[in-house]
């Protein structure tokens, strides 16, 4: 595989695969903020309702008499700008716009005679729970890829070649992959049960050869495929570079959508990165190594 990675912060980023030399340096705190907003979009949504918080208690405390509407819109207001301006994924700007609001609006219904019916809390835990149930065992969250992530796909695969999808969600890629390469044989792995009957019938629908699997990514056998595509975390990516480096073979690709391997020993560069991003959302890229 290719050489050990020392983070490259400055001058030695990589081209076309070719390796600078290392210049190892200090993480700067903007460095350091944006992977946090990279890695975890949800908690600095969260954060970002802090300052609205704050700007109430510092308005009341100068004898300002604020409404619970009104509390709410300027705590909703302040967590949509700041998504803006760090440049969360859009739909977490709109989230954090009408998160609060929609909170008090059903608070607010739950005291007139025309109430929610408490079993439609129920049915949108159970689709949470059968959407996410596997973000709680693996740390990987529901992530939808972009169509520019599975052309790229589409374009790698040799003639009649195989493609696996860990982790492959609604089916998003290998959708597209399939009508763009309908010699294509394609798998996919889904930990959550809903998520896995999607991708199942979407796949079927258009007709595709496809193996789409409802377990554990950790039970594949990677030997067989030429390219292995993961949109997963930081979380597994140290355990699942171990395991390409043991299953897939020689001129097989191991395609990452966005997160590197990461950790003292499993820290390699990208033979090839190419930018997927699209505009007003955080900045996207795959990382491609060809396996020796």
């Amino acid at each position: 595989m290719s050489n050990p990675d020392t983070r490259l912060l400055a001058s030695g980023i990589q081209s076309g695969g070719a390796h600078s030399s290392p210049v190892a340096l200090p993480l700067s705190s903007t460095t350091r903020f944006s992977r946090l907003i990279q890695h975890s979009p949800a908690l600095i949504a969260v954060l970002a309702h802090l300052p609205g918080v704050l700007c109430i208690v510092i308005l009341t405390a100068y004898g300002l008499q604020l409404t619970l509407p009104g509390m709410i819109l300027i705590v909703s207001l302040c967590a949509a700008l700041l998504a803006w301006y760090w440049r969360l994924p859009l739909w977490w700007r709109y989230i954090n716009l009408f998160f609060l609001p929609m909170v008090g609006f059903a608070l607010y219904l739950q005291n007139q005679t025309f109430a929610i019916d408490p079993n439609w809390y129920l049915a949108g835990f159970l689709i949470l729970v059968l959407t996410s149930i596997g973000a709680v065992r693996t740390r990987v969250p529901l992530y939808l890829s972009s169509p520019r992530a599975a052309h790229e796909l589409a374009r790698r695969l040799p003639p009649n070649g195989q493609l696996i999808d860990l982790g492959c969600g609604l089916g998003g890629p290998l959708v597209v992959t399939h009508k763009k390469r309908p010699d294509a044989r394609l798998t996919g792995i889904e930990a959550a049960p809903l998520n896995w009957l999607i991708a199942k019938l979407r796949l079927k629908i258009c007709g595709a050869k496809a193996d789409i699997r409802l377990g554990n990514l950790w039970t594949a056998n990677l030997a067989h495929y030429d390219i292995v595509y993961a949109y997963l975390s930081p979380a597994p990516m140290a355990r699942l570079w171990d395991k390409a480096l043991l299953e897939m073979k020689t001129g097989s690709l191991f395609i990452s959508n966005s997160f590197s391997v990461e950790g003292v020993d499993t820290s390699f560069d990208p033979d090839e990165i190419i930018d997927i991003s699209q505009p007003g959302d955080l900045p996207h890229e795959l990382l491609i190594w060809r396996m020796r």
